[in-house]
């Protein structure tokens, strides 16, 4: 659980790295906290009222109250990890704005995301996984 909302704690921090557990388990979180709240939407369903027509659930408006102030609330860390992991693969935050690109953009974030960051310092700072770059070998 730690992993999964160390991206809220630095909640609009767009300087240093970030690894990839940290962005893919912030990824599941969302995912499950969208589709918990899908599944409410969909349990809420539609109920007929007094003249036959059909109106949405009391659980409908509870999972969308859900999705929508999750979606507002997870908008900057979400693109404040990605600018995180652009950094632990020394890359600038800036090419977050590939995901614009219609059709392809995402899948090339995408790949980005799953690329693993440079071994060592770099110029945003210290390594995630070996923050005190010492040489266990060496």
């Amino acid at each position: 659980m730690e992993w999964m909302l160390m991206p809220y704690r630095r909640y609009a921090d767009f300087s240093g790295r970030s690894r990839r557990k940290e962005y893919w388990m912030f990824v599941l979180f969302t995912f499950l906290v969208v589709a918990v709240s899908m599944i409410l939407m969909f349990a809420g369903g539609m109920n007929l009222d007094e003249e036959g027509q059909s109106q949405p659930g009391a659980l409908f408006w509870l999972g969308a109250a859900i999705l929508g102030i999750w979606g507002i609330g997870t908008f900057i860390p979400s693109i404040a990890v990605q600018v995180r992991r652009f950094h632990d693969q020394d890359k600038s935050g800036w090419m977050v704005l590939l995901g614009l690109i219609p059709y392809v953009g995402s899948l090339i974030v995408f790949i980005f995301m799953c690329i693993e960051g440079t071994r060592g310092s770099n110029r945003f700072g210290p390594d995630p996984k070996n923050p005190t770059d010492a040489d266990v070998f060496g």
